[in-house]
């Protein structure tokens, strides 16, 4: 199962770096057929962000779980491991639908760029803001508790069925930790692989790395600082 997972992870890095590639090179990009378009947006064009959104938190999210699904495959197998996986995605999968909609609204609004960066001082200043101020209230650190203690849904699933309850409730606190975060790609680009990669690492660090909740503190003062610069620079 973990080689399967490993696979996964990497088919989806290699769809975000060749939509990086499209991006960069839109002359030959606006021909690819997984690239909606720059502007106006029609249902074919929100499916495709929906891709786009819904790989990348995948290919993002599934590393930082992979210690649980190594457990759990020798605990249960791999069918409780897929159950779980499968529930996980889900709760992904409910972000992204939100994270595609709020992406159309900012592009209809000008917020947006057609290369998906944000076109707004302010915007960019307020989301910096909120990341900031967000890793210090007490639903982030609920939430991150419970994203660093995943083994209680886990240990001895009964049924794959109960592992992928296990693996939508595990998500759901992920997603309530990390939502914030992922609202950052605005800011400097939604198909950045930079700014992609480093959230990606950071989560690991967050869930996994001892006294993580420190190192969330501090980067909710740096992201606090950052929105004070950006806003001081925009507005000079």
């Amino acid at each position: 199962m973990g080689v399967l997972v490993g696979l996964f992870i990497g088919g989806g890095w290699a769809y975000l770096v060749y939509m990086d590639w499209g991006m960069r090179h839109m002359d030959v990009g606006m021909d690819m057929w997984i690239m909606p378009q720059m502007v106006d947006w029609d249902a074919t064009d929100l499916g495709l962000v929906l891709l786009m959104w819904t790989v990348m938190m995948a290919a993002m999210m599934l590393p930082s779980v992979m210690p649980v699904i190594l457990v759990l495959t020798r605990i249960g197998g791999s069918a409780h491991a897929a159950g779980f996986i499968a529930g996980y995605l889900v709760a992904w999968g409910g972000f992204s639908i939100a994270a595609t909609l709020v992406h159309w609204a900012l592009l209809k609004a000008t917020l947006v760029t057609p290369m998906m960066v944000s076109a707004s001082t302010f915007l960019s200043a307020f989301v910096f803001a909120i990341a900031g101020f967000f890793q210090f209230t007490p639903f982030k650190q609920a939430c991150l508790v419970r994203c660093r203690s995943p083994w209680g849904a886990v240990l001895n699933p009964s049924s794959a069925t109960i592992a992928m309850r296990g693996g939508f409730r595990y998500g759901a606190f992920c997603v309530g930790c990390c939502w914030v975060l992922m609202a950052l790609l605005f800011v400097a680009g939604v198909m950045n692989l930079l700014w992609i990669a480093v959230i990606a690492v950071y989560v690991i660090a967050e869930k996994w790395a001892p006294g993580a909740e420190w190192f969330s503190r501090a980067v909710g003062a740096l992201l606090c600082l950052a929105a004070v610069v950006v806003f001081g620079v925009g507005a000079s």
